[in-house]
């Protein structure tokens, strides 16, 4: 009987190993020690978060495995996980519910990965998280609340990532900045947090200033694990250490221009220069009435670390030349602008003097140049630069919404404000944004026609990455991030780089054109939304008369 016994006891131990051995992932290893049972994924081809990992594991372990995202409830099914480690894949979205059902993670690790943005939202569903590890991602920027939910935490590495500006906010409003370093002690809690900031392109300019004075004066229990934090720039501060640079506060702009009025012979070449002071360094820009027929060459140098010259070539005046430039600065404090007016002689008494070219007016036809200054994850951020004779009074409307919608959403925006971003994008969604004075409807050139992109993750509708495709000439192009496009209301400032963009497009065969819209993650996609378009281009004639459209094109720029 005894022997009946223990042969009984064997053959259970050895069926629930086989259990065991049987609950666990191909291709992957399954373990059990004193922290409990762990999943070790290594170099496989799986390229998702398999959905059937059992809920037994503490430990889960996937690196090189080619993963690209991580979708809502990824762990869902593993609420008892506290060590989770995706090293080394490929993931370039993680979406705001990724976590959820995962209270008890203490520790996760996300190095070597591709991810530009974090949902800081996500980390409300794992109030328990010590450890998080993002080095080596492609991380741009830090929001203000972005270390609200993470009131645990004890270890941050960021470095090595494309960190360039961080405002001190950032860990001023972190819940354990803000308790003093007795009741640390007092409540027994872990006395140091280590941070990892280096290797970053840190931008050392006056929007830096707080963060740089909070790297000078952090001291335990916040521990810098690489205090030498060094700046990429600006030029003249490039390659200086955090404690050998003085930064001061920022500024608006202050434009201002050696001659305001200039007499010249017809024919003869003028320069005409605008002087800029200003924290951070503005952005330069010439308007006068004949920029979109005769645009001219503009060039900047840097005259110290806060004042810059832009000068504006005109060769061979013309009697249309004749009138007023204006010059304007714009940061993101405000703007400023100086007028310079041209005047023309001519020998011949016989050629009649033509009166100079008025700027348009204010209150009724400013110029307004509108383009795309960057996405984001929900959205996109508008910029615009206008013509005015008072910048500083000018109010401006942004009207938004669905492209085919009779009535858009109007905002007001004030004075010295040039950029507005727009969120909550819906995908495959075609858009229009325009920018005018206040109270005036949108005219021809003050708009931009957009579609958001298809997206075939997981994720929640209004929690897809938005890809921007710009609509140009009927026809959705993709338009990957740092290239341009024209949009519907083109203007002649891009015509020639956008005809020869378009035949080169044309010559190359559909193969190449599918191989250059899969070759990267990143690329934003057309494929699945040119249907939005075909209405358009159904008849021949009508394509027609939409590339004549274009031959007037101006570019929207994706930084």
């Amino acid at each position: 009987m005894d022997a009946f016994y223990v042969t009984l006891h064997i053959t259970l131990v050895f069926q629930f190993i086989s259990f065991g051995s049987s609950t666990c992932l191909f291709g992957c290893s399954c373990t059990d020690d004193n922290l409990g049972r762990s999943l070790l994924c290594m170099e496989t081809s799986m390229g998702e978060i398999p959905v059937d990992i059992p809920h037994d594991f503490i430990k889960i372990r996937i690196e090189k495995s080619h993963l690209t995202e991580l979708p809502r409830g990824s762990f869902s099914k593993v609420p008892a996980l506290e060590f989770l480690w995706l090293n080394f894949n490929e993931i370039a979205l993680m979406n705001m519910k990724s976590l959820e059902r995962l209270a008890n993670l203490t520790e996760l690790r996300l190095q070597g990965n591709k991810l530009t943005s974090v949902p800081w939202t996500a980390f409300q569903d794992t109030p328990k998280l010590k450890i998080l590890d993002l080095k080596h991602n492609h991380l741009d920027v830090l929001p203000e609340h972005a270390l609200r939910y993470l009131p645990a935490l004890t270890y941050l590495d960021l470095s090595f990532n494309q960190l360039s500006v961080i405002a001190k906010e950032v860990f001023i409003n972190w819940p354990l900045f803000q308790i003093a370093e007795k009741a640390w002690a007092k409540e027994g809690m872990v006395s140091n947090v280590v941070l990892g900031l280096h290797d970053n392109p840190w931008l050392c300019d006056c929007r830096l200033k707080g963060f740089v004075e909070f790297t000078r004066a952090v001291s335990p229990p916040i521990i810098l694990m690489n205090s030498y934090l060094m700046c990429s720039g600006p030029a003249l501060k490039a390659h200086k250490f955090f404690h050998e640079i003085q930064l001061k506060s920022c500024m608006r702009p202050v434009t201002s221009a050696p001659e305001t009025n200039i007499t010249l012979p017809l024919g003869a070449n003028a320069t005409l220069t605008c002087l800029v002071k200003g924290r951070p360094e503005p952005t330069i820009q010439w308007m006068y009435s004949l920029k979109i027929i005769r645009g001219f060459v503009a060039s900047q140098t840097n005259i110290d670390e806060e004042t810059f010259s832009s000068q504006l070539l005109i060769p061979s005046l013309h009697l249309a030349d004749r009138g007023l430039y204006t010059c304007t600065a714009n940061n993101f404090i405000g703007n400023s602008s100086v007028n310079i007016t041209v005047n023309i002689t001519s020998s011949d008494s016989s050629l009649p003097l033509l009166p100079p070219v008025p700027m348009l007016s204010s209150e009724k036809n400013a110029y307004i140049e509108i383009h795309i200054a960057k996405q984001t994850v929900y959205g996109i951020t508008l910029e615009w630069h206008a013509a005015t004779e008072n910048p500083a009074e000018t109010w401006f409307t942004i009207h938004f919404g669905k492209y085919d919608s009779p009535k858009k959403e109007m905002i007001y925006i004030g004075p010295g404000i040039n950029s507005y971003s727009v969120s909550n994008l819906l995908p495959v969604t075609k858009y229009e944004v325009c920018v005018t004075l206040k109270n005036h409807p949108p005219r021809e050139g003050q708009c931009i026609v957009f579609v958001t992109g298809s997206d075939i993750s997981e994720m929640e509708q209004k929690e897809r990455l938005i890809h921007i495709i710009v609509i140009v000439c009927a026809m959705v192009l993709a338009v990957p991030v740092g290239m341009y496009a024209c949009t519907t209301e083109a203007r002649f400032s891009c015509v020639d780089r956008f005809v020869d963009l378009w035949r080169m497009h044309r010559m190359h065969d559909e193969n190449l054109q599918e191989g250059a819209r899969q070759g990267t993650f990143d690329s934003l996609q057309a494929t699945s939304d040119e249907a939005l378009c075909k209405s358009s281009m159904e008849k021949p004639t009508k394509r027609r008369r939409s590339e004549d459209k274009c031959k007037g094109g101006s570019a929207a720029y994706l930084y």
